[in-house]
C-alpha cells in the first residue's frame, strides 16, 4: 500500500495515487473528495487508505471489490484463512507493517501476497528486492489485513526492547585486556541497552530456528538481517539504519575485534550459553562494504559432531565402506563437495569414532569450526607462516596416529599429506570438487604423481546436503513417466510400489521443509581403480569402473532419498549436476 509522501511546500494541486485514481474512474469517488482526502493524508502524513475507510467515504469491502475488479487480481477472505497456517520468515515484519501486506503462500519462485492497494509499485519492489522473488497480488480487505498483519507480526522496535532473558546470555569470560588493547572500547556507545537486546534476541531466534548463518547488512538507505535456514537465505529484520555502527562494535567486542579498525576484513569468535550446561560457539566474520561493516556469525553446535553417523544420512552400504575405511591403520580419505555442504561435519564425526584414549590426533583448520576434546587441533595462520604444509610438518614430528588437514589446496599440502598416508598415518582431508571421480583427476592436475595417488588414496566420498520433507505436511504427487524418467530414475525403478512427494508447508516447518540430510557418493579406491589411475584414466573412465562396482553416484544417491520420501525431486535435481 502506498505509503503517504511528506508533504511539499505546495499541496493545493496533487497527483493522486493508483488506487485513488481507480475508484475515481470507476465512479466509487469524486474527483474532488479523492483530492481532499489524500490531501488530508499527505498533511497529516498518515495513510491514504486509513483516511479513505476512516472517513466512510469507501468502506472497506466496497474498496476490495473495486480494486478487485479495476486492477483484474483476486478477492480473498482472510476470515477464511488459518493465520497458523500461513508461511513464516518470508518477509520481515517491518515490511509487512510499513505497507499492510502479507505473505499468504509461495509458488515456485512467486510469493502470493494479499494487499488492499494492487497499485503500489514501492511495496511490490521493496518485496522482490528483500525475497529475490516475484509477487503475484491478491485483495484483501484493509480492516481485515490490517488486523491480521498486526497479530501476525511483531514491530522492530518491540524486537529491541522485548528480550527472553534467564537462560541465554553470553560467556564473556574470555573477553580479557586483550579486548581492550584492540583499540579503545567506548562503553557508552558498545554497551547500548537496545542495541544488547537486539543482538540478543537475533541470536536466541537464530538458534531456535535452526539457522546456520546470520547476515547483518548495511546499505545505504536501510539495514537488514538475515537467518540462513536449511540453506536458504531469508530476510527477518529491517531494523534502523542508525544502529549498524553501535550494533558492528558491540559484536566486535564479544569477539575480541579491534572495534577501530573498519578498514580491512576481521574473523573472530564467541560463544553462547543457551542453557544451564550447553553453549555453542559462533565464529564473526567482518567485511568493509560501500555502507558499513557487513557481519556474518556462523553458529558452530559442538553437538552436531556427536549425533553419530547414522545421523548424516548415510545408507547401510555407504556407512559400511566409510566405517571400513577409516578402521584403517594408514591411507587418505578424502571427502568433496562445495562450501555448505556438510563435510566439516562428516570429518568430525568420523574424528569422534576414532578419538580414543591411545590414539594421537592432530588436526590443522583455517579455522577450527568445532571444538572436541581429545583432539589436538591447531588454527592455520598464513600471515605468521603457519599454512597447512608447516603445520603437517610439525605434526609428523609429534607421533601422531591419525591427522585431519581442514583442506588440500595446493601441491605442497598435497604432497605432505599423501607421504603421510604412505608412511603409517591416517589421513583425513577435504577437497573442492564436483564428485568422487574427478577428485583424483584434481589430485593429478595440482601435480601430484599417479602412483602416489593411487598408493595413498583409499577411499573418496562426495556430498551435498538437500533439504528434508517436512513428515508432518508432505503430500504425494503424480508425475508423468517421462518426468521421472528425465531426473533420471531407471525404467525397473518405476514399478507403482512407491511415489514422489512434494511440500506443502505447515506451522511446523518453513515452506514444506524441516532440516537438511546429506546424500553421499562412497567411492573406495579398488585394485582396478588404481589401475585407471596409474594409465591416467580421466575422471569418466574412473566414474564408469565406480558404477561397476556398485557407487551410486551423487544424482542416484538423491534420487533413493526422494524414493523413500525423504526429500522432493526439485532439491536433488537442485542440487546435482549431471
Amino acid at each position: 500500500m502506498a505509503v503517504a509522501e511528506p508533504p511539499s511546500k505546495d499541496i493545493s494541486a496533487v497527483a493522486l495515487p493508483g488506487l485513488a485514481r481507480a475508484l475515481v474512474t470507476a465512479g466509487k469517488l469524486g474527483q474532488k473528495a479523492a483530492e481532499d482526502i489524500y490531501r488530508k493524508a499527505l498533511t497529516g502524513k498518515t495513510n491514504f487508505i486509513s483516511e479513505l475507510t476512516g472517513s466512510g467515504a469507501v468502506s472497506a469491502s466496497d474498496l476490495a471489490h473495486t480494486m478487485s475488479t479495476a486492477f483484474a487480481v483476486p478477492l480473498v477472505d482472510l476470515d477464511a484463512l488459518d493465520r497458523n497456517r500461513l508461511p513464516k520468515g518470508l518477509l520481515d515484519p517491518k515490511t509487512c507493517q510499513d505497507f499492510r501486506v502479507l505473505v499468504l503462500s509461495k509458488r515456485g519462485n512467486r510469493l502470493i501476497v494479499a494487499t488492499a492497494d494492487p497499485a503500489d509499485q514501492a511495496a511490490a519492489e521493496k518485496i522482490k528486492f528483500a525475497t529475490q522473488m516475484g509477487v503475484d497480488w491478491v485483495i484483501a480487505e484493509f480492516d481485515k489485513l490490517s488486523r491480521m498483519v498486526e497479530q501476525s507480526t511483531t514491530s522492530v522496535n518491540e524486537a529491541m526492547e522485548s528480550f527472553v532473558g534467564g537462560e541465554f546470555e553470553f560467556d564473556e569470560s574470555s573477553m580479557d585486556a586483550s579486548a581492550a588493547d584492540a583499540g579503545e572500547v567506548d562503553t557508552s556507545e558498545v554497551d547500548d541497552a537496545p542495541i544488547v537486546k537486539f543482538l540478543h534476541k537475533m541470536l536466541l531466534d537464530a538458534f531456535n530456528m535452526r539457522a546456520s548463518d546470520l547476515h547483518f547488512e548495511p546499505y545505504e538507505f536501510n539495514y537488514r538481517v538475515r537467518f540462513r535456514v536449511d540453506g536458504e537465505l531469508r530476510e527477518i529484520a529491517s531494523p534502523p539504519i542508525a544502529i549498524k555502527d553501535k550494533l558492528a562494535s558491540r559484536i566486535k567486542v564479544i569477539s575480541r575485534l579491534d572495534i577501530s579498525e573498519k578498514r580491512v576484513p576481521q574473523d573472530g569468535r564467541m560463544k553462547l550459553k543457551v542453557g544451564p550446561d550447553r553453549s555453542v560457539d559462533l565464529r564473526v566474520s567482518t567485511l568493509p562494504t560501500l555502507f558499513g561493516e557487513k557481519i556474518v556469525i556462523r553458529i558452530l553446535d559442538p553437538s552436531s559432531a556427536k549425533l553419530g553417523i547414522d545421523a548424516l544420512g548415510y545408507e547401510p552400504e555407504e556407512k559400511a565402506r566409510l566405517l571400513k575405511a577409516i578402521e584403517r591403520p594408514y591411507g587418505m580419505i578424502l571427502v568433496t563437495g562445495p562450501t555448505g555442504s556438510g563435510k566439516t561435519v562428516s570429518l568430525y564425526t568420523c574424528l569422534n569414532l576414532l578419538n580414543k584414549p591411545g590414539v594421537n590426533i592432530a588436526t590443522a583448520e583455517d579455522p577450527s569450526e568445532i571444538n572436541l576434546p581429545g583432539v589436538n587441533q591447531v588454527n592455520v595462520n598464513e600471515k605468521a607462516g603457519l599454512t597447512f604444509a608447516a603445520a603437517l610438518r610439525s605434526f609428523l614430528r609429534q607421533d601422531p596416529d591419525i591427522i585431519m588437514v581442514g583442506e588440500i589446496r595446493d601441491l605442497e599440502t598435497a604432497d605432505i599429506a599423501i607421504k603421510a598416508a604412505q608412511t603409517g598415518h591416517l589421513v583425513l582431508s577435504t577437497i573442492h570438487t564436483n564428485d568422487a571421480p574427478s577428485t583424483l583427476t584434481r589430485l593429478r592436475n595440482m601435480g601430484v604423481p599417479p602412483f602416489n595417488i593411487a598408493s595413498s588414496v583409499i577411499l573418496i566420498t562426495a556430498q551435498r546436503l538437500v533439504r528434508r520433507l517436512c513428515a508432518n505436511c508432505k503430500a504425494p504427487v503424480d508425475l508423468p513417466r517421462e518426468a521421472l524418467i528425465d531426473a533420471g530414475f531407471q525404467e525397473e525403478d518405476i514399478d507403482g510400489s512407491w511415489m514422489p512427494y512434494r511440500p506443502v508447508g505447515c506451522p511446523m516447518c518453513n515452506n514444506g521443509y524441516r532440516g537438511r540430510l546429506g546424500i553421499y557418493q562412497v567411492m573406495p579406491v579398488s585394485e582396478e581403480t588404481q589401475r585407471l589411475i596409474l594409465s591416467d584414466s580421466n575422471a569418466l573412465d574412473i566414474a564408469r569402473q565406480a558404477e561397476r562396482e556398485g557407487v551410486r553416484s551423487l544424482r542416484t544417491s538423491g534420487l533413493y532419498k526422494v524414493k523413500l520420501g525423504l526429500t522432493s525431486i526439485e532439491e536433488v535435481l537442485a542440487v546435482t549436476n549431471e
